[in-house]
């Protein structure tokens, strides 16, 4: 597994990331700790979950995930060898359940956050710890348009930036990252950190695949230049990417199926686009979800392509994909393809 340094921290982390967020819906935490046994055993160092998982959220499962990880932390050992990343939630009336509803991006709410998710996680520090959303309104699960607020009461990203810091201070925290973020905020953050001496986002966790690469157009650059590397969610796009979903096919169990909110890259342009990849792949004999997986491991601004699976061939099939290297010709059709379709999923 070809490991990669966490933005400009001594941490080096493997190329592929894996994606908890199915821990506690599709799966169980037998399944769960099957599943962290066997990226283990293929090299991956990196685990990815959040505060809020499992997905889609709810009051009933809040906190499964970690729960699971933490018995098998707890049951396996070799905390040390492993970089564990949660996130902290955003302000939202889904969310509404979090701390009596007060849910905010401050002091009080990052501290009772972090303590819970370090007690689920039955372990005394995270090596990341991320800004799930912004506390303010802005461009992200899918809105690509900015429309300003009128009433902008949100938490200033200046004393989020503080709140994390203090953690980072006591020792509960490693390094801070952003998340569903926009160029004009991951550049404040940074340059508010310098301004004041706080510990610099070292990662940004963004959706980007082949559906959507809008991290590309403002995004890719200030990755690149500020060493603060993309964690990339939904390199399948909820696994249409795979293919499985042509045609209207919804299989038994598979997330399309059972959650109809996760309908983001399901659209008309979607399709046919996923359509051309599909044929793309197999014309050259790929299976199409290690093209898509591939393709976005490749990117020069990545650091890590976090995967999510529900099975174990899932997961050794996408694990497979950082070995597979794209030839210039698969390359040149892919950009073929969406220079004819583009970002038809943002």
């Amino acid at each position: 597994m070809r490991l990669r340094r966490l933005g400009d921290t001594p941490i080096m982390v493997s190329g592929l990331c894996l994606g908890t967020m199915t821990f506690g819906e599709q799966n169980s935490e037998a399944e769960a700790h099957a599943q962290l046994d066997l990226a283990v055993a293929a090299g991956i160092n990196f685990i990815d979950t959040a505060e809020i998982y499992p997905v889609p959220p709810r009051a009933e499962t809040q906190g499964l995930t970690e729960q699971a990880i933490g018995t098998w932390i707890k049951a396996r050992g070799g905390r040390d060898k492993l970089v564990l990343a949660s996130k902290v939630a955003g302000p939202g009336a889904w969310v509404g359940y979090l701390r009596g509803g007060g849910n905010r991006l401050d002091r009080a709410n990052i501290a009772a956050a972090l303590d819970a998710s370090l007690a689920r996680l039955q372990t005394d520090y995270l090596d990341l710890y991320q800004v799930h959303w912004p506390d303010r309104e802005t461009n992200y699960f899918g809105k690509l348009g900015y429309e300003p607020a009128d009433d902008d009461h949100s938490v200033p990203l200046l004393e989020t930036l503080e709140a994390l810091a203090e953690q980072v201070q006591v020792g509960k925290v490693r390094h801070i990252g952003l998340s569903n973020e926009t160029p004009w905020g991951l550049m404040t953050c940074l340059r508010l950190a310098e301004q004041h001496g706080l510990p610099r986002p070292v990662t940004i966790q963004n959706p980007y695949n082949l559906l959507n690469r809008s991290f590309e157009i403002g995004l890719a650059e200030v990755a690149l230049r500020e060493q603060c590397g993309l964690l990339a969610y939904s390199p399948l796009g909820f696994g249409v990417l795979s293919g499985k979903y042509r045609n209207g096919v919804r299989p038994p169990g598979a997330r399309l199926t059972l959650f109809q909110r996760f309908s983001r890259y399901s659209n008309p342009e979607a399709e046919r686009a996923t359509g051309a990849y599909v044929t793309l792949a197999r014309r050259h004999g790929l299976d199409p979800a290690q093209m898509a997986l591939a393709w976005v491991n490749s990117r020069p601004f990545v650091t890590s392509t976090i995967l999510g699976a529900t099975t174990l061939d899932q997961l050794a099939s996408n694990l497979a994909s950082l070995e597979l290297c794209l030839s210039e010709e698969v390359m040149a059709e892919i950009e073929a393809i969406h220079r004819g379709q583009p970002n038809p999923a943002p």
